[in-house]
């Protein structure tokens, strides 16, 4: 399991990954930012935090309890 923070937010490269990043980002959720947003859409994932008008981000405690639900 990927070490998350306790609490705080998540931006989508943190969730689904990202390698092109250096050094890589490992998906926690792996599976492609368009099926990430689809999932999002139809409520198999978790609804976003606009913590800006461009910074989109997900709750840790979200990403854990989805975690849990699914393993």
């Amino acid at each position: 399991m990927h070490k998350l923070p306790e609490t705080g937010y998540l931006r989508l490269p943190q969730i689904v990954g990202d390698k092109k990043a250096d050094p890589p980002i490992p998906p926690v959720i792996p599976v492609s930012k368009s099926t990430w947003w689809a999932g999002v859409k139809d409520g198999r994932y978790p609804k976003p935090v606009k913590l800006g008008p461009r910074i989109t981000a997900w709750r840790v405690e979200d990403i854990r309890s989805l975690i849990k639900r699914t393993a």
